[in-house]
Protein backbone atom coordinates (compact mmCIF):
# COMPACT_ATOMS: atom_id res chain seq x y z
CA UNK A 1 0.00 0.00 0.00
CA UNK A 2 1.53 3.28 -1.00
CA UNK A 3 1.28 6.53 0.88
CA UNK A 4 -0.39 9.24 -1.17
CA UNK A 5 1.03 12.70 -0.76
CA UNK A 6 -1.06 15.73 -1.62
CA UNK A 7 0.08 19.30 -1.85
CA UNK A 8 -1.69 21.68 0.49
CA UNK A 9 -2.64 25.01 -0.98
CA UNK A 10 -2.90 28.26 0.96
CA UNK A 11 -6.68 28.05 1.38
CA UNK A 12 -6.49 24.57 2.91
CA UNK A 13 -3.69 25.63 5.25
CA UNK A 14 -5.59 28.73 6.44
CA UNK A 15 -8.82 26.74 6.89
CA UNK A 16 -7.05 24.16 9.05
CA UNK A 17 -5.37 26.99 10.99
CA UNK A 18 -8.70 28.70 11.69
CA UNK A 19 -10.26 25.37 12.73
CA UNK A 20 -7.35 24.78 15.12
CA UNK A 21 -7.68 28.30 16.55
CA UNK A 22 -11.44 27.92 17.00
CA UNK A 23 -11.11 24.60 18.82
CA UNK A 24 -8.38 26.11 21.02
CA UNK A 25 -10.61 29.04 21.97
CA UNK A 26 -13.48 26.65 22.80
CA UNK A 27 -11.17 24.52 24.96
CA UNK A 28 -9.78 27.56 26.81
CA UNK A 29 -13.30 28.86 27.49
CA UNK A 30 -14.26 25.46 28.87
CA UNK A 31 -11.20 25.50 31.14
CA UNK A 32 -12.31 28.89 32.48
CA UNK A 33 -15.97 27.87 32.97
CA UNK A 34 -15.73 24.11 33.45
CA UNK A 35 -19.17 23.86 35.08
CA UNK A 36 -20.92 25.11 31.93
CA UNK A 37 -22.41 21.83 30.69
CA UNK A 38 -23.14 23.06 27.15
CA UNK A 39 -19.60 24.33 26.72
CA UNK A 40 -18.25 21.10 28.24
CA UNK A 41 -20.16 19.02 25.68
CA UNK A 42 -19.01 21.23 22.80
CA UNK A 43 -15.41 20.92 23.98
CA UNK A 44 -15.72 17.14 24.24
CA UNK A 45 -17.10 17.12 20.69
CA UNK A 46 -14.02 19.04 19.43
CA UNK A 47 -11.80 16.22 20.71
CA UNK A 48 -14.00 13.58 19.03
CA UNK A 49 -13.81 15.58 15.79
CA UNK A 50 -10.02 15.81 16.00
CA UNK A 51 -9.71 12.09 16.72
CA UNK A 52 -12.02 11.18 13.82
CA UNK A 53 -10.17 13.53 11.48
CA UNK A 54 -6.70 12.13 12.16
CA UNK A 55 -7.89 8.51 12.20
CA UNK A 56 -9.64 8.99 8.85
CA UNK A 57 -6.52 10.55 7.32
CA UNK A 58 -4.44 7.55 8.40
CA UNK A 59 -6.81 4.62 7.89
CA UNK A 60 -9.39 5.73 5.31
CA UNK A 61 -7.75 8.27 3.01
CA UNK A 62 -4.13 7.12 3.56
CA UNK A 63 -2.89 10.70 3.35
CA UNK A 64 -0.94 10.52 6.61
CA UNK A 65 1.40 7.97 8.12
CA UNK A 66 1.54 6.99 11.77
CA UNK A 67 4.48 9.23 12.59
CA UNK A 68 5.03 11.19 15.80
CA UNK A 69 3.37 14.19 14.10
CA UNK A 70 0.13 12.23 13.73
CA UNK A 71 0.44 10.12 16.87
CA UNK A 72 0.69 13.19 19.13
CA UNK A 73 -2.76 14.63 18.28
CA UNK A 74 -4.25 11.12 18.35
CA UNK A 75 -2.94 10.61 21.90
CA UNK A 76 -3.98 14.09 23.04
CA UNK A 77 -7.49 13.63 21.66
CA UNK A 78 -7.82 10.11 23.12
CA UNK A 79 -6.60 11.02 26.60
CA UNK A 80 -8.66 14.22 26.59
CA UNK A 81 -11.82 12.30 25.65
CA UNK A 82 -11.21 9.80 28.46
CA UNK A 83 -10.53 12.56 30.98
CA UNK A 84 -13.52 14.60 29.93
CA UNK A 85 -15.86 11.59 30.07
CA UNK A 86 -14.67 10.92 33.63
CA UNK A 87 -15.11 14.62 34.45
CA UNK A 88 -18.60 14.59 32.97
CA UNK A 89 -19.69 12.16 35.69
CA UNK A 90 -18.54 14.64 38.34
CA UNK A 91 -20.40 17.47 36.63
CA UNK A 92 -23.60 15.44 36.67
CA UNK A 93 -23.18 14.51 40.35
CA UNK A 94 -22.50 18.16 41.20
CA UNK A 95 -25.60 19.28 39.27
CA UNK A 96 -27.75 16.74 41.16
CA UNK A 97 -26.40 17.88 44.52
CA UNK A 98 -27.06 21.55 43.60
CA UNK A 99 -30.67 20.66 42.71
CA UNK A 100 -31.14 18.85 46.04
CA UNK A 101 -29.83 21.89 47.95
CA UNK A 102 -32.31 24.17 46.16
CA UNK A 103 -35.26 21.92 47.11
Amino acid sequence: RSLLLYAVNGLQARTFGVWTLLSSVIRCLCAIDIRNRTLYHITLFTFFLALAHFLSEVFIYHTAALTIGVMAPLMVASFSIMGMLIGLQYLEVEALSQNKKKN
